[in-house]
């Protein structure tokens, strides 16, 4: 038995309840648990325990043996004479503080099905620890455990928003062009347009957005996608690009960081700079406008920007094709408002304390259509469907955090796995 379900069944007080008692048999009351800890310390602080006709307030410490407190060198940490009970599966020795003191100990029972459903889910090899029973769990349940899940992923995501923030010195709109930029990379090209991003601040950017040409110029050529043109209009943006370079004493990035290999044409990186292009000349103070206006038909209209004429027959320089509109298509709209701009909205909303702005947050996600990709597959065929992108990033926060990382002892779908009875099931 791993100390970890013995927390979990501490925790959630799983055990036997009835005529509990110390290891030299006097009465014990569970008034409080206790806080889990996850620092260093006993396991769980704050707890109260009523031992004969005493009341105790301290901390818990849980181990599978007695002989675990030796063997830790609890009996010669300070941190741990707090503790006014020792939790065990098998109390095979007495344990001490340091003043000779001796510690009661508990051996906690429990029902047997929670650790066979334990064995079950940890050793079980199918796409989700749980297939086989997750039909057993009520639908109002999960959608709750939904609402958690999505929660903890814009949570997660406002990690690197505040590194962002830290960097540019509480600059949003400077944070989110970074951001923003990262997203047209799409997964292939991200991290290139975020050193495209950082390496020409949006203020220069903001100096030439009545001016596409420009806007172009400086993206194309801080990419180091100009070196060798290949045609008149790769030329001209050349020349362009070195006149600005030296006004604001520019230096691009190193214009081999860019993928082409196995991507769709539609979706190179000259295409998607064109379109970033295009995007920053229609809106100034582009996420002042998304925060005022968190609407998702606002929003589909604000980046379906179409970039300048010379993309309509071209995907890279040089190299003419059909004429074929470059807007930005509704899936790549879905994935930026998905993954940048609903993050970014729901950090603010966290900072300012704006409680209806993160609701908005949450509306946009409930408007756009669930995604499409092997996770979201993986779960309509255990009969959980994802109505919408609200559903499907709860779905893949819950895959990636929780199954594919076995944390069913933290996981609220897991646990109601865990205490099914044979009856259940």
């Amino acid at each position: 038995m791993k100390e970890s379900i013995l927390h979990y069944i501490w925790q959630n007080k799983l055990f036997t309840t009835q005529h509990l008692q110390t290891t030299v048999g006097e009465l014990i009351e569970v008034i409080d648990v206790g806080k889990y800890n996850t620092d260093s310390g006993p396991d769980f602080f704050n707890a109260k325990i009523k031992i004969a006709n005493t009341l105790w307030a301290g901390n818990i410490e849980i181990h599978t043996h007695s002989s675990d407190w030796k063997k830790h060198n609890h009996q010669t940490d300070k941190a741990y004479d707090s503790v006014i009970l020792h939790v065990v599966s098998v109390a095979d020795e007495d344990v001490f503080r340091i003043n000779g003191e001796q510690i009661p100990q508990l051996e906690l029972k429990y029902p047997n099905h929670i650790e066979v459903n334990y064995d079950k889910l940890i050793n079980d090899q199918k796409w989700v620890p749980c297939a086989n029973k997750i039909s057993l769990i009520p639908d109002i349940f999960i959608q709750s455990w939904k609402s958690a899940l999505l929660t903890e992923r814009l949570e997660q995501k406002m990690t690197a928003i505040e590194n962002l923030l830290l960097e540019s010195n509480q600059h949003w709109e400077e944070a989110f062009y970074i951001t923003l930029a990262r997203s047209f990379g799409f997964g292939t090209n991200s991290q290139a347009f975020e050193s495209l991003a950082k390496s020409l601040p949006v203020s220069v950017l903001g100096k030439h957005k009545d001016n596409l040409f420009q806007l172009e110029a400086l993206l194309f050529g801080q990419a180091g996608l100009l070196s060798n043109a290949t045609d008149d209009y790769a030329a001209q943006l050349k020349q362009e690009y070195y006149f600005l370079k030296v006004k604001f004493e520019l230096q691009p990035i190193d214009g081999s960081q860019w993928k082409l290999l196995r991507l769709r044409p539609d979706n190179f990186p000259h295409v998607r700079i064109a379109q970033f292009a295009a995007l920053i000349h229609s809106s100034s103070k582009l996420f002042s406008k998304i925060v005022e206006n968190p609407d998702i038909k606002y929003l589909r209209g604000l980046f379906a920007c179409e970039p300048s004429d010379y993309w309509t027959t071209h995907y890279l320089f040089g190299a003419e094709s059909t004429s074929k509109s470059k807007r930005l298509g509704d899936q790549s709209v879905y994935s930026i408002l998905i993954n940048t701009v609903v993050p970014f909205i729901f950090c603010f909303a966290s900072h300012k304390g704006n409680e209806e702005l993160k609701d908005k947050a949450l509306q946009i996600l409930e408007n756009i259509p669930a995604e499409r990709n092997t996770i979201v597959t993986g779960w309509q065929n255990l009969s959980l469907k994802s109505e919408s992108a609200y559903d499907s990033q709860a779905f893949i926060h819950l895959k990636k955090q929780y199954c594919e990382e076995k944390k069913c002892l933290r996981c609220r779908i897991g646990h109601k796995v865990l205490t099914l009875n044979p009856v259940e099931k």
